[in-house]
């Protein structure tokens, strides 16, 4: 035994040993949380204090501490901000919706095995691999009034021309539209996995009481496929109401000339970026930070409600 090895260290290195091999899951995980955690927290917490302050115009210009001013002036803008929550909530909702029904029927498509199955699977997924801004331009194009493929498609048969991302009337319904081509087929691998993992017992159980196509899928599918339902409301919920690059490179600053797709992300960009209104948009961000953290905690409730 070295000098080193006395039995006091041995001891304290076992018990050590002991310990690290108990909280081994921790000790591993620890670091890469610490430093998402101080990534999290170091932009979060700037965020929260310029929300409190005047800064504006320029970064090197001296601010004050305002207290809740920037908070009680969106809270009380009544034609930027609320209507920037509504079409964020528009959006969202009409693409959340279209998107989870769309991405349902194509899993039930692709659940049982066909001849040429890999080919759809690998056709259906074409939209993802492209950048939300690549989408965004190719679609413009494709909705330009006057040469566009779309409107040249609907004079075949007889329908006139239609203003598309050019009206402010049918922009942001134009802009849902896109995005439900994009991530449907997100939606659709969620729900497939799910679909892929149920046991036939209880259906062909039901089958058997001579429960139809749609009883089956919806007594027997839609109860077991529940917590995957939820799961991907919950992703692309959130990634929906993120949503910024469609709408930004099809309609530009401030979502239009008449801020007809202009969402929280949108107006807190032009606050920042176009304004440099630093402080109204940091408490811009904050607001709509809280609105997501609301989203997923009454999703969550509801969740645990239906499971209770």
């Amino acid at each position: 035994m070295t000098a080193l090895q006395t039995p006091e260290n041995v001891g304290a290195m076992e018990r050590f040993s002991r310990w690290a091999n108990r909280h081994r899951k921790w000790l591993f995980a620890g670091p890469s949380i610490a430093f998402t955690a101080l990534l999290l927290a170091i932009p979060l917490g700037w965020t929260v204090f310029l929300s409190f302050t005047d800064s504006k115009r320029s970064v090197r210009r001296a601010f004050d501490f305002i207290g809740a001013e920037n908070y009680i002036e969106a809270l009380t803008d009544t034609e930027r901000f609320w209507p920037a929550v509504w079409r964020t909530f528009a959006f969202t909702g009409g693409a959340l919706f279209f998107e989870l029904i769309l991405g349902m029927i194509i899993a039930l498509l692709l659940w049982k095995p066909f001849r040429g199955q890999g080919v759809v699977r690998t056709i259906i997924l074409l939209p993802l691999v492209a950048t939300p801004v690549a989408v965004g331009m190719m679609w413009r194009l494709l909705f330009e009034p006057n040469i566009g493929f779309i409107n040249e498609m609907l004079s075949w048969v007889g329908i006139p021309p239609q203003p598309w991302l050019a009206d402010p009337a049918t922009s942001l319904a134009t802009l849902t539209f896109v995005d439900i081509w994009q991530w449907t087929p997100m939606v659709t691998l969620i729900l497939l996995a799910g679909l892929t993992g149920l046991s036939d017992e209880p259906q062909e159980a039901a089958k058997v009481d001579g429960a139809n196509g749609w009883q089956r899928f919806w007594y027997v599918i839609v109860p077991l496929m529940r917590p995957v339902i939820v799961a991907a409301v919950l992703l692309r919920g959130i990634d929906a109401l993120k949503t910024f690059d469609i709408l930004y490179a099809t309609k530009g600053k401030g979502g239009g000339a008449f801020h007809d797709v202009e969402t929280l992300n949108v107006y807190a960009y032009g606050l920042s970026f176009d304004y440099n209104e630093y402080g109204l948009a940091s408490a811009v961000l904050i607001l709509f930070f809280l609105l997501i953290l609301a989203v997923i905690w009454v999703l969550q409730m509801q969740r645990k409600g239906k499971e209770s």
